[in-house]
């Protein structure tokens, strides 16, 4: 049932944190070329912390969310400049780290370091509600049921199991039939409607990608990975009105992620402006 991921065989605790980054509303089969790429050119914390914010943007391309690559970016910067380039081994130490939120700092901590914490993402929120509780499950429900099914050893070997389960069996469409606790699941022995859509942690679908800013802003990335760009030829790319591509633009230069100067944009970081 395990599944052959790499960062699963990659020792390095960076490696666990990029990983983790990237797979923050991703799925895992677009992480993993994105993620071999990015680990060769950013090894270690320090590698991608002395990089423009620019190089690591476009080495994220196509991930999606490029506001991951910025925090991901302060992360190193932090773990460079605050933890001696030493990826932290505790979870309030790792929750220091811009962009990490509980379940990040549950996970890298579990799957760096074997701490004895329960890792909860939408995965092992579905199967949590639907074999074991057969019920919607509030977060802090949720928080304590997976921290008491943690064995006392082997937390990080149990933890991967839970989330390989609901990523092979107990999808957001399950695999009844297949799943290996069929006989116990207390959804498939008592019945009724399903509880994982509205029980914690479990994703919530998202709006269409198709014609949302959201795909705009990612054009306008992939432009910018070439160089800085005229403000009038990136609303024209963009093929929309004046007035929609400003929130876009605007948004861009918000989050820290792209950069005006006079009427042109460039890539945060880029220093061929």
């Amino acid at each position: 049932m395990r599944r052959d991921l790499p960062w699963l065989n990659d020792p390095r605790p960076w490696a666990v944190l990029v990983s983790e980054v990237m797979l923050q509303q991703t799925s895992t089969s677009r992480v993993i070329q994105p993620w071999t790429k990015f680990m060769e050119q950013f090894p270690t914390p320090d590698a991608c912390a002395t990089a423009p914010l620019a190089h690591v943007l476009v080495a994220w391309s196509g991930l999606g969310y490029p506001r991951r690559a910025k925090a991901l970016h302060g992360a190193a910067r932090t773990i460079r400049d605050e933890f001696d380039g030493q990826v932290p081994r505790n979870v309030d130490e790792l929750r220091r780290l811009p962009g990490v939120g509980e379940y990040t700092a549950n996970a890298v901590a579990s799957f760096a370091y074997g701490r004895h914490v329960a890792v909860l993402d939408t995965n092992v929120g579905r199967v949590l509600a639907r074999a074991l509780a057969n019920e919607s499950l509030r977060t802090s429900d949720a928080r304590i049921l997976a921290q008491v099914l943690l064995p006392r050893s082997g937390a990080a070997e149990f933890n991967q199991a839970m989330i390989d389960l609901g990523a092979q069996f107990c999808r957001a469409a399950p695999r009844c039939e297949q799943c290996p606790l069929a006989r116990s699941c207390a959804w498939r022995r008592h019945g009724g409607s399903d509880p994982a859509p509205r029980s914690a942690a479990v994703s919530r679908p998202q709006a269409p990608f198709a014609g949302s800013n959201r795909q705009l802003r990612g054009r306008v990335l992939h432009a910018l990975r070439e160089g800085p760009r005229a403000k009038t030829r990136l609303v024209s790319d963009l093929g929309v009105d004046k007035a929609r591509a400003d929130v876009v633009l605007e948004s861009l230069v918000r989050d820290g992620l792209v950069t005006k100067v006079s009427r042109a944009y460039s890539l945060s970081g880029d220093d061929s402006r």
